[in-house]
């Protein structure tokens, strides 16, 4: 299995539990493997083979940046069966990072791993 990644997408919106949160827009960084068969693309050099990356960002910065979830695992499931069902995409493993939401850590969030059904 090839592996397709995406490292540090940052994307502002809406997420948390407190009153304050729901006021403010929060950047969120997402770290994306996916599984792909690099093969084709490889073999032939074009795009149309290839899982590509471009969009994959593009749909997820537009998803996120409308959505106004309260959990981080909300959310980031959302973001894993997009991947899943509009990328033809059997696996995918997602870091979530809400950055300093907690005083005194770099970073929270979660990481999940969901394979298609």
């Amino acid at each position: 299995m090839d592996i397709v990644f995406i490292k540090g997408l940052k994307v502002d919106t809406v997420i948390g539990i407190y009153d304050w949160e729901r006021e403010i827009r929060q950047e969120i960084v997402l770290d994306i493997e996916m599984s792909a068969d690099v093969s084709n693309a490889a073999t032939t050099d074009n795009i149309e083979q290839a899982l590509n990356y471009k969009d994959v960002c593009r749909r997820l910065s537009e998803f996120v940046k409308a959505s106004e979830f309260w959990l981080v695992e909300s959310l980031a499931e959302e973001i894993c069966q997009i991947i899943i069902n509009e990328f033809n995409v059997n696996w995918v493993r997602l870091k979530l990072d809400k950055g300093e939401a907690i005083t005194g850590a770099e970073g929270v969030g979660v990481i999940i791993e969901r394979a298609k059904k």
